[in-house]
């Protein structure tokens, strides 16, 4: 239920840096059941840094990353497995396998990590492409189709396993505006009928108010998070004009690190 403290993810006191190059310091902030939760700030101040950590791309340099009160960096090899079982991921460009189409690509989480039969695995499949929107294109290859049903593919794949969190690397980039909206309604859509947790790492602003309940703020210059909670709370009551600047703006275009 959205609103209730129940903390699924939670960051402590991270650190987030390259060899030595601070990227970001002192995260602490918890995401809760049911939430869409927005990592929000304009581009290159360190979401896509805090995603890897997040989901065991990168280690932080200080801190912990927890999932039900287990810390992720300090499992086994096993243990993060198992954790990990528990998410999937859009990434930003789809990464979708271009030899394979859309059906075999939807198919590879549930062949690798799920024992099931083909028959099994191709029922599982078709559903998941009718819940985004896509039954009858499973036979077509990633080229054939449009950019915004590359990005639904992709989410059919991220929710092949059913997980608990799902993850969203920049959802809207490369979309145009009616495009965007619609894969916004599906998020809802998916927190709702799937009861799955939503993170966000995103800097448009329309999205951001449109679906986030909760939030946090990552300031570039600060390196560091300076706001967090429901987005259009802090549209309408945060004091501090970087915030206000960035939610009554589009983000600056620079590059993400």
């Amino acid at each position: 239920m959205v609103g209730v403290k129940d903390p699924v993810v939670e960051a402590r006191g991270l650190d987030l840096g390259y060899e030595g190059h601070p990227v970001m310091r002192g995260l602490s902030f918890s995401v809760n059941k049911g939430d869409i939760f927005i990592v929000m700030g304009v581009n290159g101040c360190g979401k896509s840094t805090l995603l890897k950590s997040l989901i065991g791309l990168r280690a932080p340099e200080k801190g912990k990353v927890l999932y039900s009160g287990k810390s992720f960096w300090d499992e086994d090899e096993k243990g993060q497995k198992d954790i990990m079982r528990r998410f999937g991921v859009l990434y930003q460009g789809g990464a979708l396998w271009s030899s394979l189409t859309i059906k075999e690509n939807v198919a590879l989480p549930l062949q690798l990590a799920a024992k099931l039969s083909r028959g099994e695995i191709l029922d599982i499949v078709a559903l998941k492409l009718a819940l985004v929107g896509l039954e009858g294109y499973g036979d077509f290859l990633p080229s054939e189709i449009s950019g915004g049903m590359r990005k639904r593919a992709s989410l059919a794949r991220a929710i092949a396993l059913d997980p608990d969190i799902i993850y969203f690397d920049e959802p809207s980039s490369g979309l145009d505006p009616i495009n965007a909206r619609k894969l916004d309604d599906l998020i809802l859509e998916l927190r709702d009928g799937l009861g799955a947790t939503v993170v966000v790492i995103t800097h448009e602003i329309a999205s951001i108010l449109a679906i986030g309940n909760n939030s946090v703020f990552l300031d570039a210059e600060s390196k560091t998070m300076i706001a967090g909670g429901d987005p259009k709370e802090l549209l309408a009551g945060s004091g501090d004009p970087r915030v206000i600047r960035f939610l009554t703006r589009a983000g600056t275009g620079e590059s993400e690190r």
